[in-house]
């Protein structure tokens, strides 16, 4: 029997991400246990756990997210507590209270289950006096500053590499699919093969994406990290670099549908398209080339020359009248990746 997906994450997470959350936990339980020696620490214990996030920035939102929930939670538990005493069937209303409070002021669920949680764990380990929930507030603030403390002190994970690699592969896959079509234009396709150029180009959207959210979550991490100094400037290029790209992406998409659709086994006898083959494999040479400059491909290829090879526009003489819109469509998306490439307008 498989174990269910929605219980089983993709990949592991860090053994160092298990290492510091045990770390915290253990600081925090023995911290606020030596300053309030009466009471078991849960709540400090709790507060480190959740507050070890993959990034310093995450840590602060989540420490940000556990403070104001717990404050809320013990608020609401003590004027409960102080109002109806403290029979069995308060802890329940403490629950109802504290998720009603959560949806008036719009928290987010994250918060909103912390002062539910909170007001319920008030209830039902101690007491409703004041200064119990002043202790357990103290207590909570302990765990939060203990767990930050921790993330950004043992090597806070910096998620330049990640980026690194996405965008070099949608750089080397770019370039591969302009091969593919320059390859394609002047020969006779078969049904089949056609098929398989607009399937393969397709996967350059996705491919986009996941480098647009690696370049994202690379730029969360450095968020209030104290080894940010040394990689923004590594992320600053990634996202100039994806940015050149993101529109060749879409001409190049734009270019393979054109030619999908309006295929015919003649296509390859017009002048003009060997001459556009030619302009696509110079294209791909310079999206390998500004790949390997912005040091996004961890494996250059020693094929790909240092100097740029669309070094001019492409001018050609009309076509015939049955291929006029498929030439015109392909020269002018041409056109647009060479103004990315060549920084044009």
């Amino acid at each position: 029997m498989r174990i269910p997906a929605a219980i089983r994450a993709s990949q592991r997470s860090p053994l160092l991400q298990v290492v510091k959350s045990a770390a915290a936990t253990i600081a925090a339980w023995l911290i606020a246990g030596w300053v309030f020696p009466a009471q078991l620490p849960v709540f400090a214990a709790i507060a480190a756990l959740l507050v070890v996030q993959p990034s310093v920035n995450q840590s602060l939102s989540k420490a940000l997210e556990r403070s104001i929930g717990v404050i809320a939670g013990v608020v609401i538990a003590v004027a409960l507590g102080l109002l109806l005493g403290s029979p069995s069937w308060i802890v329940l209303l403490a629950i109802v209270v504290a998720m009603l409070v959560a949806w008036i002021f719009r928290a987010s669920p994250g918060t909103g289950n912390q002062v539910a949680i909170s007001a319920m764990l008030v209830l039902a380990l101690g007491s409703s006096s004041p200064e119990y929930a002043f202790a357990r507030i103290v207590e909570t603030l302990i765990g939060v500053v203990i767990g930050i403390v921790v993330n950004a002190s043992i090597v806070p994970p910096v998620l330049v590499e990640p980026a690194r690699r996405d965008v070099g592969l949608l750089g080397r896959e770019l370039a591969a699919s302009l091969d593919r079509l320059a390859d394609a234009l002047p020969e006779p396709q078969t049904p089949a093969r056609l098929q398989e150029l607009m399937l393969e180009v397709r996967l350059l959207r996705p491919m986009k994406d996941a480098a647009d959210a690696s370049i994202a979550a690379g730029e969360e991490s450095l968020t209030l990290n104290p080894r940010r100094s040394t990689h923004r400037a590594d992320l600053r290029e990634m996202r100039a670099l994806l940015d050149r790209l993101s529109p060749i992406v879409t001409q190049t998409i734009g270019m393979t549908r054109a030619y999908f659709d309006h295929y015919d086994d003649t296509i390859g006898e017009e002048p003009a398209v060997v001459a556009i083959a030619e302009q696509l494999r110079r294209a791909g040479h310079d999206v390998r080339l500004a790949v390997q400059i912005a040091e996004a491909s961890p494996e250059p290829d020693d094929m790909t020359s240092a100097i740029p090879a669309l070094t001019a526009p492409l001018v050609n003489r009309p076509p015939s009248s049955q291929h006029w819109i498929l030439i015109g469509s392909l020269m002018e998306d041409l056109r647009r990746i060479r103004g990315e490439l060549v920084d044009e307008d």
